[in-house]
């Protein structure tokens, strides 16, 4: 009896970081998607010097440059939703080894040409797939170890991961590419992630069904209950309209700005823009785990309308320094870093709300569902920003400005939210009372 006891105690300190870790680097290797800038740069460069196909140069319209990564963005999203039904019903192992082969194959695929299509299909189509498997089978693996209490924090943990993929991606690539071109380089990260994904994946698993984490309260938790929702119930409440709605402008003025952060700090620091992309990948990182810490205490929804109205000052900032060329790198660090801090937090906060409005037996299809607004949200703006750019002849202003506008709306979204959640806890407090 009292080996069955310390048991699960057991397990929780040790499975749980385990896999927690495990996940925390899949991401790691997933968050390539960040470091697309990189690439795009290197691709724009190669279109506007006139290089011709056949000696490896890219022949593109300049206003699709960011298509593969706008349909990485919508297909991972997507693919999270039957990745999370898979995970749910044949656990994260297989579902993240999975991620890491189609992973794999999509930057052999790219390493094999220069044509737009193919990159669409590599990098947009197979690796936005694969990503998405893995994404799905991390954090509900690692969350389902620790109580309640604990659930912002970690999984600010295991998607910081993905956050700071770019702080080592971005000097890494660069190396590469100038060592070996962009097309090698596909090659290399082929097999890097591949091997990566699939070793890591191996590390998560599921706590066993009689598993109890030990209890405590969180400021942020509503299900007390202990009830459950599926998919459908979910999709009859208000609440996910609010919440889908929000993640959709939170995330895609995040996503579009790093999606062209490497070309629009090239203004102000040339060669030296990748580290741009390093201190927007830390920003990410941080704020994705500082978000979870901090709603884990003051709730979920006040955190989001803080780092929501935040987010859109930043970027009616930014109006009047991207374009500027007087602007110098130090405001352009500064800048970057506290966009991806605040960008970040969305990546910690909503898979939390998912978890507390609806449960955890089935979180890995709800949160795919809801995920699906990233996705559709990074389309959209990286698609809208390219077009402006294009447009206007290199301005990025109008760009900024609406995204702002976006996020005082969402963070408007996120008050309603907050009354919603706020009247949802009251009912589910006195429905035990009242059984």
């Amino acid at each position: 009896m009292q080996k069955s006891m310390t048991t699960p105690t057991g397990l929780s300190l040790k499975n749980g970081w385990v896999v927690t870790l495990a996940g925390t680097g899949i991401n790691l290797a997933l968050g390539i998607l960040y470091a697309w800038s990189i690439f795009r740069s290197e691709i724009q460069r190669s279109i506007l010097a006139g290089e011709e196909f056949a000696d490896g140069g890219f022949n593109w319209n300049l206003a699709a440059i960011n298509d593969p990564y706008a349909v990485c963005c919508l297909v991972f999203a997507f693919s999270m939703i039957p990745a999370g039904k898979f995970q749910d019903r044949f656990g994260p192992r297989l579902t993240a080894a999975i991620g890491g082969i189609l992973v794999g194959l999509g930057f052999l695929l790219i390493s094999q040409s220069t044509e737009y299509w193919v990159w669409v299909m590599g990098f947009g189509v197979m690796v936005g797939a694969g990503i998405g498997c893995g994404y799905a089978a991390a954090t509900p693996a690692a969350i389902k170890w620790f109580s309640p209490a604990k659930t912002g924090l970690v999984a600010g943990l295991v998607v910081a991961g993905f956050g700071l993929a770019p702080a080592y991606i971005s000097p890494l690539s660069n190396y590469l590419i100038d060592s070996y071109g962009l097309i090698q380089t596909m090659q290399i990260f082929g097999v890097a992630f591949f091997l990566t994904v699939v070793s890591l994946s191996m590390l998560l698993v599921n706590p066993p069904a009689a598993y109890t984490p030990s209890s405590r309260a969180s400021a942020a938790s509503i299900s007390s209950s202990g009830e459950e929702y599926t998919a459908a119930d979910m999709l009859k409440s208000s609440s996910f309209y609010l919440i889908w709605l929000t993640y959709f402008m939170g995330a895609g003025a995040g996503l579009m700005v790093i999606s062209s952060i490497n070309s629009l700090a090239e203004r102000s620091m040339a060669e030296l823009a990748f580290l741009a992309v390093v201190i927007l990948a830390l920003g990410n990182a941080v704020g994705r785990i500082a978000a979870g810490v901090i709603s884990d205490r003051i709730g979920r929804e006040n955190t989001l309308i803080m780092m929501l109205a935040f987010q859109a000052i930043l970027m009616f900032t930014a109006m009047t320094v991207v374009d500027s060329p007087e602007t110098g790198a130090l405001a352009m660090l500064f800048l970057a870093t506290l966009i991806g801090f605040n960008y970040g937090t969305n990546l910690s906060i909503f898979p939390a709300i998912t978890k507390d409005l609806w449960g955890m037996k089935n979180f890995g299809i709800n949160y795919g569902i809801i995920f699906s607004s990233w996705g559709v949200g990074g389309f959209v703006f990286s698609r809208v920003y390219q077009m402006i750019e294009s447009a206007t002849g290199g301005q990025a202003s109008p760009a900024f400005m609406t995204a702002g506008m976006f996020l005082l709306l969402a963070a408007g979204l996120a008050f309603f939210i907050k009354q919603k959640v706020v009247k949802l806890k009251t009912q589910r407090e006195l429905a035990p009372a009242a059984g």
